[in-house]
């Protein structure tokens, strides 16, 4: 951003412009940093499945190669959760910044490489394996990618605009994916589908070179959030996040990963599965397809900081309801506009289902995190995420494609949505609205617990120093 963008106002209602000039420079380092690390992330998925084909040429020859090549995809899913696991509680234990340094450079390297793979041709059955190998590598990464850059957003984001803030990171989403889309298909056109077979699929792979080398030095001048450091100094943080989260915070972590279903198999379907539909389920072209995803998400791309700051005027909330009740009544209409003839129709189609997921991407980056507290926050959604993302969103393509291919069905992406819709409005029940409130203390805002603090109660599990304590789980018991 530069000095004309957008005004972001802190708290007291003060625009950027008029913030203390460090502050302006921190804050927006925090949003690039962030945004650009996950447009990274999403350029590998989004070129993967634009791509898919001539990587299934080259690695899977037969007639399930394209079918093995998204599960190959789904397989790295199952190393995200590990990610998690690992990264997310070693972010609450040493910080957020370290972590998002680590990420980035895990993900660049294996995307790279895929560029640089011998082929089955060339190596045999080895070279599917050299093709997993690298997936896994970059599937764990990124159990720690979105869950720190979507922390240190939500952390370093002034209060009443941590929505809009954070919609900067799912910009990042849009982006990283519209550049797929569009470098992909600019080098169909320009080099053809045997150009394409012959090695130029390649190309895309190694461009993630420059992008993560220039995010990892956008995250390096980064320090840690405001909000992490005053826990640190208060001794808030925690020696045993792990422990601390599941004993403390399982309802939490069990409505994050209902929402997240919804969030991803929506996700997952426009971004990295719908050219595929478009091109081998309805026979467009590959070219058309694609320029097709482009326009959507380009429009994607225009309302999803407005949304955002919608969010932070009338909560989250109310969004995220409409978006949930949409997908379950609108998925089917909006495919069989998809399946219609003409253009103009299936983009319609495509517009309704990318709109209500748009409304989801708006307000994610701010609406989870402030479900956890602080010295768990990062364990808390790095781990629930990845869970539900590893069983919904990285087999939403390789589930649509099999069954499809096995049945015939080509509404069952409706039927997938559907039923996404309705687990995603469970979750968003038991939500509490964060909308505005500080997130830097050591209960969830919006709880229970964060009254009874503001009432002058300890939660057990902290003592009056603030530091770990193993007299209680910290959840819902108090002393006075």
């Amino acid at each position: 951003m530069n000095e004309s963008d957008e005004k972001i106002p802190t708290p007291d209602g003060i625009d950027i412009k008029t913030m203390p000039p460090g502050d302006r420079r921190t804050l927006r380092r925090a949003i690039s940093g962030s945004a650009l690390g996950n447009a990274v992330e999403w350029f590998d998925y989004g070129v993967y499945s634009y791509v898919s084909v001539y990587i299934a040429n080259a690695f899977f020859p037969g007639e399930w190669g394209v079918a093995l090549t998204f599960a190959f995809l789904a397989l790295s899913f199952v190393f995200r959760p590990l990610g998690g696991f690992v990264l997310g509680p070693l972010g609450d234990k040493v910080g957020r910044q370290h972590i998002m340094v680590l990420t980035i450079i895990m993900m660049t390297i294996p995307t790279t490489l895929i560029g640089i793979l011998p082929t089955y041709a060339t190596l045999g059955a080895f070279a599917p394996i050299l093709l997993l190998l690298c997936r896994m590598v970059q599937g764990f990464s990124t159990g720690g990618e979105y869950g720190g850059a979507a922390v240190y957003m939500a952390e370093s984001a002034p209060d009443k605009r941590r929505g809009f803030c954070g919609s900067f990171l799912e910009l990042g989403t849009l982006a990283g994916t519209a550049s797929a889309a569009l470098v992909c298909t600019v080098l169909l056109v320009l080099v053809g589908s045997d150009g394409m077979d012959a090695g130029w699929w390649r190309l895309p792979f190694l461009l993630t070179l420059p992008l993560g080398g220039i995010a990892l030095w956008l995250r390096m001048k980064l320090d840690e959030p405001e909000a992490f450091s005053a826990a640190t100094s208060r001794q808030q943080t925690t020696k045993k996040p792990f422990r601390d989260l599941f004993r403390g915070y399982s309802k939490q972590i069990t409505m994050l990963m209902a929402f997240v279903v919804l969030l991803n198999i929506g996700q997952y379907m426009v971004l990295t599965y719908m050219p595929t539909y478009l091109s081998s389920t309805l026979g467009h072209s590959e070219v058309e397809s694609n320029f097709t995803l482009v326009i959507v998400l380009a429009a994607m791309m225009v309302v999803i900081t407005p949304l955002g700051r919608l969010t932070d005027t009338i909560g989250r909330k109310p969004v995220l309801y409409t978006s949930a009740i949409g997908f379950i009544v609108l998925s089917l209409p909006a495919f069989l506009l998809i399946q219609a003839e003409g253009a103009g129709l299936q983009i319609l189609g495509l517009g309704i289902i990318a709109l209500l997921q748009v409304m989801l991407q708006s307000c994610v980056s701010a609406t989870l995190p402030a479900i956890f507290p602080t010295q768990v926050r990062f364990s808390g959604f790095a781990i629930g995420y990845n869970i539900s993302t590893a069983i919904f969103g990285g087999t939403t393509a390789a589930v649509n494609t099999f069954v499809i291919q096995k049945t015939g069905f080509e509404l069952f992406p409706a039927v997938y949505l559907v039923a996404a819709g309705l687990i995603g409005l469970i979750g968003i029940r038991f939500f509490n609205e964060t909308a505005g409130r500080p997130i830097d203390g050591a209960t969830p805002p919006g709880s229970e617990d964060e009254e009874l603090a503001e009432m002058g109660y300890d939660l057990i599990g902290f003592n009056d120093n603030g530091t770990d304590d193993d007299t209680g789980s910290g959840d819902k018991q108090v002393s006075h």
